[in-house]
């Protein structure tokens, strides 16, 4: 005889944290988080309290025959969970830091600014990225292109320790000497082996940069982008910066002094001297009178000011490419197929890559593409009930004069539907190997749901 499917009722009974149904007030809200686009429809949310939760909530769905997703916490999610369960982590957002150590252990549902404001105490810093209100954890175990990056490489070199709940419902304590291929791949290749409930990652003894960004008119200075690329050729791995351009439509509620601009915002992070920082980013200055210049020097607590991205939930897509160089032509014809006059708004970022980004780390991860020199990505703002297709094509048009000659492309900058073949250009074939061979050794049924799905690959283990 076969044992009943387990109820709702019954895993209420089994939990600390609440769960809600489609018919529960609670639902939208846990259901929905920062991507407003194509929300989760899970048939059953549980709002995790610890570890424990998490292990009950796995093994509910696993019995049930349901998939399961975790709500990210940040900008993450993809493709929408249609029934099944979803995790809400927003009450597991604690974070110790040990100074001595120069470590932190953050839970699963802790976002970049609560690291920030827990380690900054202790002249400590994160290796967070641009926006603060990121989840950590996802954002790390996607590789992590943070604000200290080209001096001190990805977020997922510095993790020292994972604590995984694995679709078995096995809690597993994972290191490099513990489950070292688990250890491996959850550094830099997605979630996609089980839940992480937290993870120890160390610290930075860094308490201030200079940054923020100079705004310039693309009609008025087209070369900026040229300029830029170049000038990143000179600088020290101190440095670590972007650009961004922002097509503003000339419309009301845009203010005056933008409407119908294409703006390129040019986005710098210095590990260094104020001093210092003014001389090496005073070349650009001399581009040409700036729309605005925000560059100061700032408390790291304050690093959310370097990009000054929306706070407000909302709706988008996006694409990107890992890309060894960017040539002229290349720029020029970003620079005309993303402007105002565009049916579609594309807002379009380039990052600086190289540093300790290109240096492997000492124990070894799953981070691709560590050769790459920059990162192009497009992201289109959506409307809530708008489809992925709308902004597709626009997207590819941008991207294309670049596709022939890409590496591959990075998971945290891949905001949308991810089938796997794009997932795969995210690794080397051996690395995307490896993580499909443990996909089938730790979740043989695809019991998970994740942004960045990898088939299992059926080995004689």
């Amino acid at each position: 005889m076969t044992n009943p499917k387990p109820t709702v009722d019954a895993l209420r009974h089994h939990l600390h944290g609440p769960v809600t149904t489609p018919t529960d007030s609670g639902y939208d809200r846990s259901t929905t988080g920062f991507q407003l686009l194509d929300p989760h429809r899970p048939d059953v949310v549980v709002e995790t309290t610890d570890e424990r939760d998490v292990r009950t909530a796995v093994e509910f769905a696993a019995h049930s025959g349901k998939r399961l997703a975790v709500q990210a916490t940040g900008h993450g999610r993809g493709t929408a969970l249609r029934g099944g369960v979803l995790l809400d982590t927003r009450r597991m957002s604690g974070v110790r830091v040990d100074p001595r150590a120069r470590t932190a252990w953050i839970e699963a549902g802790a976002d970049w600014q609560r690291v920030i404001e827990t380690a900054a105490p202790h002249g400590l810093a994160p290796p967070s990225g641009s926006f603060p209100g990121v989840g950590a954890i996802s954002y790390t175990l996607g590789g992590g292109v943070g604000l200290l990056a080209r001096r001190h490489g990805f977020a997922a070199d510095h993790v020292h320790r994972l604590d995984v709940v694995t679709p078995d419902g096995a809690h597993r304590r994972v290191t490099a000497s513990d489950e070292p291929e688990l250890f491996r791949a959850l550094r830099g290749g997605g979630g996609d082996f089980g839940v992480v409930t937290g993870v120890e990652i160390g610290l930075l003894p860094v308490e201030r940069i200079y940054g923020g960004g100079l705004f310039f008119d693309l009609a008025r200075v087209p070369e900026v982008l040229r300029a830029w690329r170049d000038w990143t050729g000179t600088v020290p791995e101190e440095m670590t910066s972007a650009v961004t351009m922002l097509p503003y439509p000339d419309v009301p509620g845009v203010p005056e002094s933008l409407r119908g601009r294409h703006v390129a915002q040019l986005q710098f992070s210095y590990l260094g001297a104020a001093e210092e920082g003014e001389r090496l980013v005073e070349p650009l200055r001399g581009l040409g009178e700036p729309l605005g210049d925000t560059l100061r020097e700032l408390p790291y607590s304050e690093s959310g000011a370097v990009f000054d991205e929306p706070e407000q939930p909302h709706g988008y897509r996006g694409r990107n490419l890992l890309l060894d160089n960017l040539g002229d032509r290349e720029l020029s014809d970003l620079v005309e197929r993303t402007g105002p006059e565009e049916p579609v708004m594309c807002v379009t970022g380039i990052r600086h890559l190289g540093g300790a980004l290109a240096r492997e780390s000492e124990v070894p991860d799953s981070v691709g593409h560590r050769t790459a020199g920059f990162s192009l990505g497009v992201l289109s703002p959506l409307e809530p009930g708008s489809g992925e297709e709308e902004v597709r094509k626009p997207h590819d048009e941008v991207l294309a004069p670049f596709e022939a000659r890409a590496l591959g492309h990075s998971l945290n900058f891949s905001y949308g539907s991810l089938e796997p073949e794009r997932v795969r250009t995210a690794f080397d074939p051996a690395t995307y190997r490896r993580l499909a061979e443990l996909k089938a050794y730790y979740d043989p049924d695809a019991l998970l749901h994740t942004n960045h799905p990898i088939p299992p690959l059926k080995t004689e283990r």
